[in-house]
């Protein structure tokens, strides 16, 4: 099951109390005050695992609680420090205070271990009060309480390239074409009903992550549809690949500005990403018209720049790296991952704008 959102009530332990406690033995004179010291309590940690992909295993976990410290005891004997729980939680998890709203930490780096509460200290023995003035104290401190609070843990997932299209565009056959996931891949709407990662090889040592999220439709910014949950785990995405069905109903303008507007009203930031187009299913339509598919696209995003109708392969339009306009999409390629039509050139140029990105970061 994938869950992305839960509440929780996290507790750090508690400070073991102090001893009260006097010297008794034969042969011993004066043996005077002995009590030990409480034990600290635990600490409360998170911890990133990259072998985890979900926050479904704390769906039954509501309040989870480090190990008080235990009390200290006579000769001058310190309590044992209780242990520290550890929380672990996928990459891309932000801890969101549920009472203010604030993200306390957004935690993205395999191993990424940080302290979130600390754990009651001890308190002190009578053997710590004992004076010239005061040889038999009979107080010791009390342990110190832990730390309770409640938080959100919200799971953004992290990935190179997000996919961005109409429900049944081709983005789950995509995915499960140029990389390692098994989404399911079906003819109707909304066969994708979570996001899914996948990683992307193209040899020389060289991969990137695509993120599939369920099919946005018109509205989706305001709760229509399964795209406004899921818009947010693609918000990490160094880059957009906005996929357009040529064989759909709607029109490539439709589709285009939709999922413009959707992506803009959802983020502003998430709609300056550097973004290219695929326009799929092109083994529905003979090359010519995929061509004039494309002429249309390159039309409507403002590239003015002619299209060999008479070509019999499928063409596309690539932007020069080092000398691109920023406002217009790096490429528009035609695809079809039945037929394996582009795919490759596909591939490829995804890996060299996602090492292009990382440089520049």
């Amino acid at each position: 099951m994938f869950i992305d959102n839960v509440e929780i009530t996290l507790s750090s332990g508690n400070g073991g109390a102090g001893s009260v406690s006097f010297r008794r033995e034969k042969h011993v004179i004066q043996g005077g005050p002995d009590g030990g010291d409480g034990g600290k309590g635990g600490d409360v940690y998170f911890k990133v695992d990259n072998n985890t992909h979900t926050l479904s295993h704390f769906r039954k976990k509501q309040h989870l609680k480090a190990q008080n410290g235990q009390p200290g005891m006579g000769r001058k004997m310190y309590g044992k420090s209780g242990e520290s729980l550890e929380v672990i939680v996928p990459p891309g998890t932000q801890i969101i205070d549920q009472e203010s709203g604030e993200v306390l930490y957004d935690l993205v780096h395999d191993d990424e271990r940080v302290l979130f509460l600390e754990g009651g200290k001890g308190g002190l023995g009578n053997v710590h009060f004992k004076s010239s003035t005061n040889q038999k104290p009979n107080y010791a401190q009390p342990g110190i309480p832990g730390i309770t609070k409640e938080v959100k843990l919200e799971l953004k997932l992290i990935a190179d390239v997000g996919l961005v299209g109409f429900p049944n565009v081709g983005k789950s056959t995509l995915i499960s074409t140029v990389s390692n996931a098994s989404p399911e891949v079906a003819n109707y709407e909304f066969t994708t009903l979570t996001p899914k990662l996948g990683v992307v090889d193209v040899g020389d040592y060289r991969s990137f992550v695509m993120a599939d999220i369920p099919g946005i439709i018109g509205g989706a910014s305001d709760g229509k549809g399964l795209g406004l949950e899921f818009l947010k785990h693609i918000e990490r995405t160094k880059f957009l690949l906005f996929m357009c069905d040529v064989s759909s109903y709607r029109s490539l303008e439709e589709q285009y500005l939709t999922l413009k507007k959707e992506v803009e009203n959802f983020s502003s930031s998430l709609m300056k990403r550097e973004y290219a187009i695929a326009l799929t299913r092109c083994d529905t339509l003979d090359a010519s018209s995929v061509n004039e598919k494309l002429s249309e696209m390159m039309e409507l995003v403002g590239i003015d720049k002619k299209i060999n109708q008479d070509d019999t392969v499928c063409q596309s339009f690539v932007q020069d790296l080092y000398d691109r306009d920023s406002a217009l999409p790096y490429f528009i390629i035609p695809i079809s991952s039945v037929a394996k039509i582009n795919i490759q050139p596909l591939k490829y140029a995804l890996a060299d704008i996602v090492y292009e990105v990382k440089n520049e970061e």
